[in-house]
């Protein structure tokens, strides 16, 4: 019960993520002189009936999906044997969070240049964090619901807390190898939690992050395997921590599946920015398989993460219909089960368009 009451009061954060790749496909605004300037978007809205038996509530209503809506903005200039450029994007939650009528907590979740060459890439700015990042982008319900919170004034969970924590974004300076034979890795300082919050740099030390992912094909099946790591201090309380997270994916053909972890010490189960008072153990997985055919994509989903005994589960299966190459409409069903607690169930259909 206690961790759904912290889950119940981190919700209304919004907590989101963003499309795998770093090259964001758009619309082309400018494209001259070797400099391209481009936007891309996404939006989306669900019906959802989420029925809450541990605390005897039915909500209905009209919501966002584990994605907010968004925009982004996209810049590249060659410049010699240097590519230069950048991105920003701005996310917004279609559900009001105060009495303001109007509000729609605008939130720069990216704002960062890179410099690639032949050495690789250079990124510096705010982005998402490397820890965790392909646990979430590999994520089959990416474009549906996920954990379903009756009270949210933003998105839902997706898988957060249900099998993977939140890479959550921050200034940070990260360097990228070049693709060697499917092989890439990635390396970053961030900014630490505390950042200039209170007293300067008094709580956490700077954070290391690092990803590796390969990528090949074997007999006709594409797979692609991923782990990052994740190091940072508790200054004021001495507690170190650490963590791991990985995974691998197959797809054959219209079958897909995924089985993604993590294994981590004195980091938030949701939020995997946030340093613990103590060295408390979690660790969690997501197990998903799907089958495309055609337009369709049925997804089964199951997700588990466990710290000091007690576990929350979502078990879910969705399907998405590609009317498009940009309109989906979606159907989900999700029910989260936490040791101690009524389950809580909800179903959510709906749209999203991306451009």
């Amino acid at each position: 019960m206690k961790k759904k009451n912290l889950l119940l009061k981190l919700c209304p954060l919004a907590f989101t993520v963003a499309v795998a790749s770093q090259a964001h496909a758009g619309v082309t605004l400018y494209d001259q002189d070797g400099m391209s300037f481009s936007a891309d978007g996404h939006f989306n809205a669900f019906f959802t009936r989420t029925d809450n038996k541990a605390t005897d509530e039915t909500q209905s209503r009209v919501r966002m999906g584990f994605l907010p809506n968004y925009i982004g903005f996209n810049v590249s200039k060659e410049a010699g044997d240097l590519t230069l450029g950048g991105r920003s994007s701005f996310w917004v939650t279609i559900n009001d969070g105060s009495d303001n009528v109007t509000d729609t907590a605008i939130d720069v979740r990216q704002f960062y240049a890179t410099v690639d060459g032949s050495f690789g890439q250079v990124l510096f700015g705010k982005d998402f964090g490397l820890y965790g990042r392909t646990n979430i982008f590999s994520d089959e319900l990416l474009l549906g619901t996920g954990l379903p919170m009756a009270n949210s004034g933003g998105v839902t969970f997706g898988n957060i807390s249900t099998g993977y924590p939140y890479a959550v974004p921050k200034a940070q300076i990260t360097y990228r190898t070049p693709d060697m034979n499917g092989f890439k890795l990635a390396a970053a300082i961030l900014d630490p939690q505390s950042g200039e919050a209170e007293e300067p740099n008094s709580d956490n030390s700077v954070r290391l992050e690092a990803e590796a992912t390969y990528a090949t094909e074997l007999g006709g099946a594409n797979m692609t395997a991923w782990v990052g790591v994740a190091s940072g201090e508790n200054d004021s309380t001495g507690v170190d921590a650490s963590g791991v997270a990985y995974g691998i994916r197959v797809a054959v053909s219209g079958l897909q599946a995924t089985l993604s972890g993590f294994d981590q010490t004195g980091l938030s189960t949701a939020l995997s920015d946030r340093l613990l008072d103590a060295e408390t153990d979690s660790d969690g997985f997501l197990l998903q398989g799907s089958y495309t055919f055609g337009a369709t994509r049925l997804v089964l989903s199951h997700g588990e993460t466990d710290i000091s005994g007690s576990t929350t589960e979502l078990d879910a299966i969705a399907a998405f219909y590609d009317v498009n190459d940009n309109l989906k409409l979606i159907a989900e069903f999700d029910k989260m089960s936490v040791t101690g607690s009524d389950d809580t169930n909800q179903f959510a259909v709906g749209a999203s368009l991306s451009w």
